[in-house]
C-alpha cells in the first residue's frame, strides 16, 4: 500500500468513526440501506438543477451531503447485516449516474459562459472518472484488486464540490481532467504489472 493509499484509508478510517453516531441511529430505525441509494440519486439531481439555475455554492453543498448518504449506505448495510451482492452492484451503478448528472450541469454551466477548452476538459474528466470505475470493475472480473491511484471517487466529489462552492468550475474542469486519466493509467499500468504475459500464461508446467 503506497502512501496515497495508506492516506486515504486514515482519513476514511476517521470519517467513519465521526459517522458511526449517525449509522447506530439509522440502525435502530427501518430505514434500508438502499433507501440512503436512492437519496444520493435525488440530492445529485438536485444539486445539478441548483447549477443549471446558477446556485454554484447550494449545488456543491447538496452534492455534498448526498454523497455522505452514498457513504452511510454502505455502513448501514454492514451494520444490519444487509449487505448484499445487488446492493453493492445498485450503489455503483448509481454512483455513475450521480457523477454523470453533475458533469451533464457543469458542462451546460460552462458551455452558457462560452468556454469551449473548459467543455472539453469536463468531457474529458468524465471519461477519466468512468474509466477509473470501468479498470477497477474489469480487474476484479479477472481476480486482482484495483482500488488505488491518486484520485477515487471520493477525491472526485471533494474536488467538485469545492470547484462548485468556490464557483472554480473551470479550474477544477482542467485538474480533473488531467487527474481522472492519470488514475485511470496507474490502474492499467498496475493490471499490466499484476497479470501474466501471455507467454507465461501457456508456458508448460
Amino acid at each position: 500500500m503506497g502512501p496515497i493509499e495508506r492516506l486515504r484509508e486514515q482519513q476514511r478510517q476517521r470519517l467513519q468513526a465521526w459517522l458511526d453516531p449517525v449509522v447506530n441511529w439509522l440502525a435502530a430505525t427501518a430505514v434500508h440501506p438502499n433507501l440512503l441509494t436512492a437519496g444520493n440519486v435525488v440530492f445529485s439531481v438536485l444539486a445539478a438543477w441548483l447549477i443549471i439555475g446558477d446556485q454554484l455554492t447550494w449545488a456543491g453543498i447538496v452534492f455534498l451531503f448526498g454523497s455522505t448518504l452514498d457513504m452511510l449506505d454502505g455502513m448501514l448495510a454492514r451494520s444490519k447485516s444487509q449487505a448484499t451482492p445487488f446492493g453493492g452492484f445498485l450503489d455503483s451503478t448509481l454512483d455513475r449516474v450521480c457523477e454523470g448528472a453533475i458533469f451533464a450541469a457543469i458542462a451546460w454551466w460552462l458551455a452558457t459562459q462560452g468556454n469551449s477548452w473548459a467543455v472539453a476538459a469536463l468531457v474529458l474528466a468524465m471519461l477519466g472518472s468512468m474509466l477509473t470505475s470501468y479498470t477497477r470493475a474489469r480487474a476484479e472480473a479477472l481476480g486482482l484488486q484495483c482500488s488505488g491511484g491518486w484520485v477515487t471517487r471520493a477525491e472526485r466529489v471533494i474536488l467538485l464540490c469545492l470547484g462548485l462552492i468556490t464557483h472554480e468550475l473551470v479550474f477544477m474542469a482542467f485538474v480533473l481532467a488531467v487527474l481522472t486519466l492519470w488514475t485511470a493509467g496507474q490502474r492499467i499500468h498496475n493490471v499490466y504489472r499484476h497479470l501474466p504475459s501471455e507467454s507465461e500464461e501457456h508456458e508448460p508446467t
